[in-house]
């Protein structure tokens, strides 16, 4: 499924292109959303719940799309630590046993990560190193769940590039949010999946020249490099 060329596109070409990518290693974050065992892993969480309600086939694109993003995440944070710039973690997570302080929407769905168990981890190929930050949220919106914000500015970081799951969620909500407070936002959309490729498909257009300019992992690669 394809999008639209950006200056075809009648819900943003008429907008103009956002101007391109002003990256500093000291202003800069890669934000890596929900990439745990809970709803990023076929054999576990989410996955594992609807494959058991008859919905395996229909899943089989989030399984191949997990495949091509958790590679291009781990790149991503490769060569943002190379630079030593900031990664920073989000991940669904209660901060009780019985998630009795979970969001109202996280409660509604029964997504429920107990602190410390197998679903709050994030996945092994792309767990934190060292020191870095790692905020755990019951919301969609990794704004409105955590104090990202006042983080992010004691850090200094105004440019914000995200990865993860799901992109019409998590993904989504956190960059309308980030950029309505004045963050300037990229989407890495090969390193972003949602579990239906049309809705993927429908956030990132959403998104693109409007919330967010839209990359590849090899294009931000490519930059952050450069740095």
């Amino acid at each position: 499924m394809r999008l639209p060329p950006p200056d075809r596109d009648p819900y943003s070409a008429w907008r103009g292109a956002l101007a391109g990518p002003d990256f500093a290693r000291d202003d800069t974050a890669l934000l890596v959303i929900d990439m745990q065992y809970l709803d990023a892993d076929w054999d576990s969480g989410m996955c594992l719940r609807a494959r058991q309600e008859g919905f395996e086939t229909d899943l089989l694109y989030y399984r191949d799309r997990l495949g091509d993003i958790i590679p291009n995440i781990r790149l991503l944070q490769d060569s943002f630590r190379e630079k030593e710039a900031e990664v920073i973690f989000a991940t669904i997570a209660s901060l009780t046993t019985d998630g009795r302080d979970r969001g109202a929407g996280h409660k509604s769905l029964g997504m429920h990560a107990p602190p410390g168990s197998r679903e709050a981890e994030i996945l092994d190929e792309l767990k934190p190193v060292g020191d870095e930050i790692v905020l755990t949220k019951t919301t969609s919106s990794i704004f409105n769940g955590t104090a990202i914000e006042r983080v992010l500015r004691n850090l200094g970081i105004n440019n914000l590039i995200f990865s993860g799951v799901f992109t019409t969620n998590c993904v989504e909500s956190s960059v309308r949010d980030a950029s309505d407070l004045g963050f300037d936002c990229s989407v890495v959309e090969d390193a972003c999946g949602a579990l239906i490729e049309e809705m993927h498909v429908a956030s990132i257009r959403a998104l693109r020249n409007v919330y967010a300019r839209v990359m590849t992992t090899g294009e931000v690669v490519e930059i952050i490099q450069g740095l």
